[in-house]
């Protein structure tokens, strides 16, 4: 199984990229979020012509996720919404079982600074994740999306920038380690334990060339679907070209 997910920044303005990428790589299922689509103007015409069927938790905010499951995989319980989220209007959480394997697009709040107003709802969406996958027991899983979380040192270009900020407090990382502590993997970071590789990239100052990033799109895996056969990249290329999203995708293979 091929899994791709990526934080679109706004579905309407990747579009052609989406479709480049499914005619590219072929996946099996691909995680967005930050569709930022409206329920009543998802594409889904266009990405069944594609050969995927779209299943989306839309806001028509700044939010939004969705599964793109390719035709002939016939997803099972599709779930939106996260059980207990503190704001379940803002559509940052959407599950199916995919061919045996229960995938989940999730797009955690951002926090903006430690001392926001919307910062403890971060905290309590992350805390949510942790009854969810607790909740679902021994299913096979793959987590995938925007965490809004670097897990640690190693995911941020310079670590004393961070100092104080968002992404990288004591707490958020607390929570997120969590979610391994239940026996999920962090893909990325268990085949390459010392590699320094990100996702994200401000916009501004030509961060993206100069590589000053952030590892915040993270793959969690049962630790039972990871293997010797497991494989995992960053489709750099897409964060190139014409109005790229700030994120590039990031590719799982498993199975």
């Amino acid at each position: 199984m091929i899994v791709v997910s990526w934080n679109v920044n706004s579905l309407g303005a990747r579009m052609p990229r989406v479709l480049e990428l499914l005619a590219e790589l072929r996946p099996d299922v691909v995680c967005l979020q930050e569709t930022k689509a409206r329920p009543d103007g998802f594409p889904h015409l266009e990405l069944q012509m594609a050969g995927y069927t779209a299943l989306e938790h839309s806001s028509g905010g700044r939010n939004g996720v969705a599964l793109l499951v390719r035709n002939d995989l016939a997803p099972r319980d599709v779930v939106t919404g996260l059980p207990g989220e503190p704001l379940p209007e803002e559509a940052r959480w959407i599950e199916a079982e995919v061919d045996g394997v229960r995938v989940i697009s999730v797009y955690v709040p951002n926090g903006r600074s430690l001392d926001d107003a919307t910062f403890p709802d971060k905290l309590r969406f992350l805390e949510r994740m942790t009854d969810r996958v607790r909740a679902l027991g021994d299913t096979p899983l793959v987590v995938a999306g925007d965490f809004n979380v670097a897990p640690s040192d190693l995911d941020v270009y310079d670590p004393v920038r961070f100092v104080g900020s968002t992404h990288t407090s004591a707490r958020e990382r607390e929570l997120l380690g969590r979610l391994t502590d239940l026996g999920l993997r962090d893909v990325h970071r268990h085949l390459r334990p010392d590699e320094q590789r990100f996702t994200w990239w401000d916009y501004r100052g030509g961060n993206f060339h100069k590589n000053l990033g952030m590892r915040i799109d993270l793959f969690l895996v049962s630790q039972g679907l990871v293997t010797d056969q497991t494989g995992y990249d960053v489709a750099r290329t897409y964060r190139k070209g014409p109005r790229p999203s700030d994120h590039a995708p990031i590719v799982l293979s498993i199975g």
